[in-house]
C-alpha cells in the first residue's frame, strides 16, 4: 500500500487503515499520499495481529483532499464498530444535501450523517440507517446478508450503467462483507472491480506486481492460518485471484468467502456472528437457517431423493434432468 499510494500509482489523495482488535477498532488516517506519510512509516513498523482489517488508498473524484474524506469510515451501531471503504461512483448519492438522498429499505428517519463530502460516506450512512430501521435487535448473519444484498440492489437500481459500487463493510472482529458492481468511469480505461485470493497452507512466497518485492509467508504464518485478501486489482503476480461477479456479495469469515445462507448460518453456529454487550439477538430468523439446520445432511437427503426418483422413473423415457434442474438452489461450488 505504501508504494501504490502515490509512488507506483495515482492514488495519492490520502490513505487509511482500520484494524479490529477484539471489540475495539484501531484506525489510522492521513490525507497525504501513503508513500510520503510519516504515519504510514510508523504503521509499517506496527505489529498487526487481527482477524479482520481493511486499508484504502484514495484517488479523489468527489470531495476535497482532506482528513474527513479519507476512508475507511467508521460508526458505532448496536454496540459494534462498523467500518467501510469504497471504490467507484454512486450517482444516487452524489451532489445533493444528504437529507435529499434516497432512503434505503425501511428507513424513515436519519440517525447517521456523513461528516465529509464523498458519495462513499453517504452510502455508508444510508446502509447503516437502513439496517438500524430493519432490525430492532441484533440480526443473525443470514438475515444480515440478505438485507445487505437487497440494499445494494436498491442503490444500483435505475443507475446500473453509471454506478460503480465496490465496497468492504466490516462489522466486528470476525465478519467482513464485500460487494462489487464493477465498471469504468467515463473516458477511463481503468476497470474498477473487486478480486480476492485465499492464502492457506502450504504457504509460499508472493511476488507483488507493482514493485520488485516478495513476501515469504512461511516465515509469518502457522499451519492453522488462512487469510482472504480482497483488492480492486490483483496485487501479486504468482497467486490465483478470482474476480467478483457483477452484483456479487460475499461474507468473509476465518479466511473463507460465503454467499449461501446455510453457510452464513453455520458460521453463526460456530459463535462467530455479531457480538454486542448491549443488544439482544435474533434466534433463527431465516427459513433456510433455522435451529437444527444441517447443510451436509440436507444435501445428502436431496441427493438420495433424486436418485430414488431416478430409479423409479420409466427406463424407456428419453427425457433427462439434472439435480440442478430439479433443485435450482443446489449446485456444486
Amino acid at each position: 500500500m505504501l508504494y501504490s499510494g502515490g509512488e507506483t500509482d495515482k492514488h495519492e489523495h490520502g490513505w487509511g487503515l482500520a484494524i479490529y482488535e477484539g471489540r475495539g477498532l484501531r484506525t489510522f488516517h492521513d490525507p497525504l499520499p501513503a508513500a510520503k506519510s510519516r504515519i504510514a512509516d510508523f504503521v509499517s513498523q506496527y505489529p498487526i495481529q487481527t482477524l479482520n482489517m481493511m486499508a484504502h488508498i484514495r484517488y479523489a473524484t468527489q470531495g476535497t483532499v482532506s482528513l474527513e474524506n479519507v476512508h475507511p469510515f467508521q460508526r458505532e451501531m448496536w454496540g459494534i464498530q462498523w467500518s467501510f471503504a469504497h471504490n467507484g461512483e454512486v450517482p444516487k448519492f452524489t451532489g445533493k444535501d444528504f437529507k435529499k438522498f434516497p432512503r434505503l429499505g425501511r428507513c424513515k428517519e436519519l440517525f447517521y450523517y456523513p461528516v465529509g463530502e464523498t458519495d462513499s460516506e453517504a452510502v455508508f450512512c444510508a446502509i447503516l440507517n437502513a439496517l438500524r430501521a430493519e432490525f430492532p435487535i441484533l440480526p443473525t448473519l443470514p438475515n444480515l446478508y440478505e438485507t445487505i444484498q437487497r440494499l445494494c440492489a436498491e442503490i444500483v437500481e435505475g443507475e446500473e450503467d453509471t454506478t460503480i459500487l465496490n465496497f468492504l463493510l466490516g462489522c466486528g472482529k470476525f465478519t467482513q462483507f464485500a460487494y462489487s458492481w464493477p465498471g469504468k468511469r467515463p473516458g477511463s480505461k481503468v476497470w474498477n472491480g473487486l478480486f480476492y485470493t485465499i492464502r492457506k497452507p502450504p504457504f509460499a512466497t508472493a511476488t507483488l506486481k507493482d514493485v520488485d518485492y516478495a513476501v515469504d509467508f512461511t516465515t509469518c504464518t502457522n499451519p492453522n492460518d488462512r487469510v482472504a485478501v480482497i483488492a480492486t486489482a490483483p496485487l501479486t503476480s504468482n497467486e490465483e485471484w478470482r474476480e467478483f461477479k457483477k452484483g456479487e456479495l460475499l461474507m468473509f469469515d476465518n479466511g473463507w468467502g460465503y454467499s449461501e445462507l446455510y453457510d452464513c448460518h453455520e458460521v453463526e453456529q460456530q459463535g462467530r456472528g455479531l457480538v454486542s454487550n448491549n443488544m439482544p439477538k435474533q434466534c433463527g430468523g431465516c427459513p433456510q437457517a433455522q435451529s437444527g439446520f444441517n447443510a451436509p445432511t440436507l444435501l445428502r437427503n436431496l441427493v438420495d431423493e433424486y436418485f430414488r426418483e431416478q430409479g423409479q422413473a420409466d427406463s424407456s423415457s428419453s427425457s433427462s434432468s439434472s439435480l440442478e434442474d430439479k433443485y435450482p438452489s443446489f449446485s456444486a461450488k
